[in-house]
């Protein structure tokens, strides 16, 4: 299961969901914007207080160049497989 922590007019989230739209990954979509607890849930799983926040399952990708930078290197489709 990919979860992905966005805030609403956040250009890298809207590139991270299209990355894996366009790879047939379905994906949670968890808001942040006006939601402070979600907002704490994410920096607490993630030690990050930016947008987007991604993880495959348990795995702390990282935000968007994390999730592309995988993605250039042929790796992301084998984490995605191992969810």
């Amino acid at each position: 299961m990919v979860t992905i922590y966005t805030g609403a007019l956040c250009g890298y989230c809207a590139m991270a969901k299209r990355l894996l739209q366009d790879k047939g990954v379905a994906f949670t979509e968890i808001p942040v914007d006006m939601d402070p607890a979600r907002r704490a849930e994410m920096e607490q799983r993630s030690g990050r207080r930016t947008v987007p926040q991604i993880f495959v399952g348990e795995h702390h990708v990282g935000g968007y160049d994390d999730l592309a930078a995988l993605e250039r290197a042929g790796r992301l489709d084998a984490l995605l497989a191992g969810e």
